[in-house]
This record gives structure tokens, sequence and C-alpha cells, in this order.
């Protein structure tokens, strides 16, 4: 068999032709092409510097713990003793006889004052409290699952707010596990523990909003002529419902008004949240904060609660141990093993470092920000700021100002603030003065406190009031910021009074 190939090259280079040809075959043609492609790689250590930054103080001081566990060439510096026993005595030994003799105090407040001097004072004992996230961590430790749906599940319980809702997606709980745990996990999967945690107690838990809650309650009932309708008026006429078109819903049901009446009885019998607010108080005892806002008379000081950096150094004599294998004739792996702790020590402290000068920074640009909030602690005073005007002010990038703030504290003389609160949106008031929404919302939050519960406001007139007190938004705000804080509309308040 006969071949004859003819190889031509093109004066760019770029292609290369080649020609073969058999005594029976037809012609083969190969091409060879050159393309530009940009690919966009996260560096492994890019990406641990990224989850150390989400870290809180619990968090952060576990993974220290791990990594000194883990890699013998990292320590940590002993903590100097600041104070010293200086055995002093009682100033009563220092006094004469003749002082002391005629001292008109009563021997037994001196006995009683050196007797409480030498105990410590009493402490209150505290109750016990299990809150309601581990309660729902131990009924879903109970269910059918695998290790990894587990572990999320217990994510998405961790999410929940302090009432029980999840006011997170699917695709924002899949991200956020991923990034922190670097383990991959889809949407889907999330939103089956959704489904499953759901369908523990208390009832609600796990639901997006109001409407989802009171479903939820609904479902767990004997399904009765009245709860099935019920269901069905929240699920597919919940908008007439808030806007009180009774007509059409009294017209498409094809009920009655005193049907309706009965439906409304029965509504005001759940309850609008999951979980009560009795079973939230001690949460709040429990918060360790990041920050320490501290204010004197040379003006507000920001530190970090626990720095950590400062007591991590470098073992000398592991580091010592590194550099005379490389010399010596050591197995090759050996070598390989300590230069490879010794690397993976050095970017762990350097990076402690740059954790705690990232967030000191961000930290005291906010502050920048909100100096008038942190005097007070007042929300009326908070400003509209959002994650890129801290980003500019520091120069760093947004998803870095966001890892930092989303689970952090800073605490202050007025209490431990959650750095995501701060961040809020600006709308234009009557001087055209910009005001956060959070001052609007707090308005919102006094007038149907102080509302008359009997004849209640409706988004509508909600909006007539704002007006007066200075804010100029439309009646569809007031009903996003009314759902925001999970206020029922104005007639579900009227049945719930």
């Amino acid at each position: 068999m006969f071949i004859k190939t003819v190889r031509v090259l093109a004066e760019n280079g770029a292609k290369l032709v080649m020609f073969g040809r058999n005594l029976t075959g037809p012609y083969i043609m190969l091409y060879q092409n050159l393309t530009q492609k940009q690919q966009l790689k996260i560096h492994p250590q890019h990406l641990q510097m990224l989850q150390l930054l989400h870290l809180n103080t619990v968090e952060l001081e576990q993974r220290i713990q791990n990594e000194l566990e883990e890699n013998p060439l990292i320590e940590e510096k002993a903590e100097e003793e600041t104070a010293f026993e200086t055995g002093t005595q009682d100033s009563q030994d220092f006094k004469d006889y003749d002082e002391y003799c005629y001292d008109d105090i009563p021997d037994y407040k001196l006995e009683n004052a050196q007797h409480f001097q030498t105990q410590a004072p009493l402490e209150k004992p505290i109750i016990e409290v299990e809150d309601f996230r581990q309660e729902l961590k131990n009924q879903l430790a109970l269910q059918s699952l695998t290790e990894l749906e587990t572990e999320v599940g217990y994510f998405i319980i961790d999410s929940l707010t302090d009432e029980g809702f999840l006011e997170f997606t699917t695709e924002n709980l899949a991200d956020d596990y991923s990034m922190k745990f670097s383990r991959w996990v889809e949407p889907e999967t999330v939103q089956k523990i959704i489904h499953v945690i759901q369908q523990l107690e208390p009832v609600g838990v796990g639901t997006g909003n109001i409407k989802e809650c009171l479903i939820a309650q609904l479902r767990k009932m004997q399904q009765s002529p009245d709860v099935k309708l019920a269901i069905r008026l929240l699920d597919t006429y919940y908008q007439e419902l808030m806007h009180r078109n009774f007509e059409r819903i009294i017209n498409d049901l094809k009920i009655e008004e005193d049907d309706l009446k009965d439906i409304f009885h029965l509504l005001g019998t759940l309850k609008l949240k999951p979980v009560a607010a009795a079973s939230t108080t001690t949460q709040t005892e429990t918060i360790l904060p990041d920050f320490i806002l501290s204010q004197d008379e040379e003006g507000t000081h920001v530190s970090l609660a626990r720095e950590r950096s400062s007591k991590l150094c470098i073992s000398s004599s592991w580091k010592k141990m590194v550099y005379d294998t490389e010399k010596s004739q050591t197995d090759n792996r050996s070598k390989q093993y300590l230069k490879s702790k010794l690397n993976a020590a050095e970017w762990f402290v350097n990076a402690i470092r740059q954790r705690e000068n990232t967030m000191l920074k961000v930290m005291e640009a906010i502050v920048r920000l909100q100096h008038d909030f942190f005097q007070e602690g007042d929300i009326t005073k908070l400003k509209p700021m959002i994650l890129k005007n801290v980003a500019d002010m520091v120069g760093v990038d947004i998803s870095t100002v966001s890892r930092i703030t989303c689970n952090k504290y800073v605490q202050t003389h007025f209490g431990n603030v959650l750095l995501k609160s701060l961040f809020t949106e600006g709308i234009a008031n009557h001087k055209g003065e910009v005001v956060s929404n959070k001052v609007i919302q707090k308005t919102i939050e006094e007038v149907i406190q102080a509302e008359d519960k009997k004849c209640p406001y409706s988004d509508q007139q909600l909006v007539k009031v704002l007006a007066k007190r200075g804010f100029e938004i439309a009646r569809r705000t007031v009903t996003k910021y009314r759902e925001q804080l999970h206020i029922p509309a104005a007639q579900m308040r009227a049945f719930l009074a």
C-alpha cells in the first residue's frame, strides 16, 4: 500500500494541513487551530482567605485550635503575667494603738466588711433554657438523612431568624454553605432539607413569610371544610385579602359572608410567627462580639474583641529543623512534608494578620459613615449605606466587605449590633434629605403600635400618616416594609385584636 503525505505549513504558523492518500482511499485532511480563551481560576489559598474572613470569633478560635493540632510548626505564645501578687496588708495593721482604740466604727461593720472582701460576691444562678434552634437540631438528627444532608440542615437552622422564618433563597444558602465548608451542595438538596425542617416542631418553622406560616398550621389540622376553604383562601386570594377585596373573594369562592367570617375567626386562632418572642429572650445573652467600640474624650476607638495574630508564631526549633533537613541527605518525602508544613504555617499566620487588619479597616470605615448612630444608638440617626460605600473607602472588593459584615457583631455602650443590619437603602424625605429605610420601618412600626386595634390603619392610610411625618413613599413601598416587619394587613390585625 502506497501512502503519499504532503505537509504544508501556513505562513502565520497557526494552521497545519496534512494531505494523505492511499491507492484505494480518499484524501484525509487534518486541521490544527490556535484559539485564545480567558479563564478565571481562584487560587486555593485565596479561597481559604475568603473563608477566614467569613468566620466569626468563635469559629475562628476553633479554626486556630485545629491548625495548632495539625501543624506542629505553629505555636501560640503564652500570655504574659501582668498581675502579680503583692501581698497587700490590711491598712489597720499600720495604725497605732491610740488611733485604733478611739475609732468609733462598730466592730460588726469591720467584721462584715472583712468577711465580704475575702469572699467572691454571690452570683445568681442562670436558668438553662434550650434555644429553639437546638431543639430543631435534635429533631433533625432523628430523621433518615445522610451526613451531608444533616450538616446542611444544621446550617439552615442556624440561618433562621429569631422568629423562625427563613429569609434566604435556596441558591444563597447553597452558595454560603459551599463557601463556608468547602463542600459543594446543590440548591435542590437545600430545598429538600428545607421541606424536612418545615415538618418539624414548632409548626411553621422554616417558612418564608406569614402566609406560608398560616398555611403550614392549617395543613396540620384536621381537614374539615372550613380548614380546606381557609387554605384555598390564603393560597389563591391572599392579595385580595390584604387589599380587603372581600366581594371578589365571596363571589369567586361562592360562599356567604358568614362563611367568610368563620374563616377569619379560624385564622385568628393561628399564630403569625412560628416561634414566640419568649423563646428568643436568652439568645442575645450568648452573643460574642467581634469588635469593641469604646468612646472617650479623644473620640471613638475600634478594636478587636480578641486579637490572635500577635500570639501566633512559627516555632524556631521546627523551622531550624526544616532548614537542616534540606541540607542533609534525608528522604525527599520527609523534606517535602516539612517544607509544606512550613509554608502552610507561614501562610496561616500571615493570613490571620491580614484578616485582622482588613477587619479593623472595614469597621473603622463603618464607624466613620455611621458616626451619629454610634453615639447614642438611635436608629433614626442611621444613614443610608451600602457595601460599595465601605469597599471604596477601604480599597477592597465588595465581596470582602460582605463576608466581614455578614455574621459579626460590634459591642457598644448601648448593646451588641449586627453589622449587616447597618447596611440600608436611602429614601429622600420632604426636606430633600436622604434617610435610611430602617428609619421608615421604625416609624411604621411605631404608628401601628399606637393605632386603634379595633380600627387599624390600611396601607393607604399609613401612606398619609407617613406623609405628615415627612416621608413621601408609595403604598406598595409601605406594603413591602410592613411585610418585612412581619406585620399582617389591617383586616387581619382587626380580627386578631
